[in-house]
């Protein structure tokens, strides 16, 4: 059954190494016969979320920027990509801002059911990617229908271009095949 993949990519650097990872996660699901769109966030002009839960009435975010688009084709999306360097064992802020404005989702009839994380570090260290994954894992168990299928981290990598050839590139396409 082909699916809607929606990867939301938040490296501020074009063709970084996250983006990489993205792209080779992309090129999989589309090998597979998915549909897939790819939202860069350092093209979109997303502020922060103000806390006032108006969303929660509205069904959408007040704010006027192009964090509501998005988060519409999240909810319409069959499967999730997130793709974002570490930064200080955590989320970029540019996601962590976009997660947070996704709070209109909450408690509608969303239609993903799995989400992935992809994540990049100058640190190799296994542990580099924990507070990512806490971060993430966070946002998805407040979507009861969602779960994080899988992490797939690339550390040792720092400045753009680090990633090629790295085995995290052949598992991020596999997984994308095999959504």
């Amino acid at each position: 059954m082909r699916k809607n993949v929606l990867i939301i990519s938040s490296g501020p650097r074009k063709g970084g190494n996250s983006e990489t990872l993205a792209a080779s996660f992309a090129k999989g699901a589309q090998d597979a016969g998915n549909h897939v769109e790819t939202v860069w966030l350092r093209e979109k002009q997303i502020g922060f979320c103000k806390g006032c839960l108006a969303c929660l009435k509205a069904g959408h975010c007040v704010i006027k920027d192009d964090a509501a688009e998005i988060a519409a084709k999240m909810h319409d999306a069959d499967v999730l990509v997130f793709a974002t360097p570490v930064y200080y064992y955590s989320v970029s802020g540019q996601f962590k801002t976009m997660l947070d404005r996704a709070n209109p989702l909450f408690g509608t009839d969303y239609a993903f059911t799995k989400a992935y994380l992809l994540a990049t570090a100058a640190e190799n260290e296994a542990a580099t990617v924990e507070g990512t994954v806490k971060a993430v894992q966070g946002w998805v168990d407040c979507f009861d229908r969602c779960e994080l299928a899988e992490t797939i981290f690339a550390g040792g990598v720092s400045s753009v271009g680090d990633i090629a050839g790295h085995p995290a590139l052949e598992q991020a396409y596999q997984s994308g095949k095999e959504i």
